[in-house]
């Protein structure tokens, strides 16, 4: 990591360019500019949500711009994923059934921003409940004042961090639910993201649960 002070202007910038390079216009049916014109009102509050929070590392990053499924679905942005200085694709774990994973909601706590994007603050990947069930992992994350991620959260941190999914260091999305013991998570099979689900009352030494600060911002 750079010695230089994080600036959160240049790191809004980075985030999207990355998008753009990625494709993320073009599956949302849109020009370069019209993306760039859609996300760039959440600058200002990318700089201000980030003010006095420390630079990214593999762990932990100050923001994520996070595009929701109203814009592109799960199945194409987690294709764009990949694991740091891999080319191998993300894909959906065969234990979702055609249709499943549509419904998996955010659950009403997290109060998403309506729109095809919002801003995430201090998003954590969860190291600390490794070997806890996602049930007592709530517990800690509540207790910190802080909120589970969602999948199109969980999707934003492979997807602008690469290196945040890391052997033995992977995460549980407990933001997004469908009404059964079920809950979604991001590990690694055979070289990639992985978007499968596990159950709420079982832990896995490998497996924490993503969380960050409780608010949402949404464009104005």
């Amino acid at each position: 990591m750079s010695d230089a002070p994080f600036d959160p202007a240049a790191e809004f910038d980075r985030q999207v360019q990355r998008l753009v390079e990625l494709g993320y216009p073009t599956l949302a049916g849109m020009t370069e500019d019209a993306f760039r014109q859609l996300v760039r009102p959440l600058r200002s509050a990318a700089v201000a949500g980030a003010a006095g929070l420390p630079a990214p590392t593999e762990g932990r990053v100050p923001f994520l711009l996070v595009i929701t499924r109203e814009l592109i679905g799960v199945e194409e942005r987690l294709a764009l994923t990949t694991l740091a200085g891999k080319r191998r694709p993300g894909f959906l774990d065969r234990h979702y059934a055609e249709g499943d994973l549509a419904r998996f909601d955010p659950i009403k706590e997290l109060e998403v921003p309506a729109g095809p994007a919002y801003l995430l603050f201090d998003v954590d990947r969860g190291e600390e409940t490794r070997n806890l069930a996602p049930s007592s992992a709530m517990e800690v994350i509540t207790g910190q004042d802080r909120l589970p991620l969602s999948i199109d959260e969980g999707l934003a941190l492979v997807t602008l961090y690469p290196a945040a999914l890391a052997k033995n260091k992977c995460f549980s999305l407990v933001g997004s639910r469908c009404g059964d013991k079920r809950v979604p998570a991001l590990w690694i099979s055979e070289g990639a993201p992985k978007l499968g689900w596990c159950w709420y009352g079982n832990p896995h030494t490998w497996l924490g649960s993503a969380s960050a600060r409780p608010e949402r911002v949404g464009a104005a």
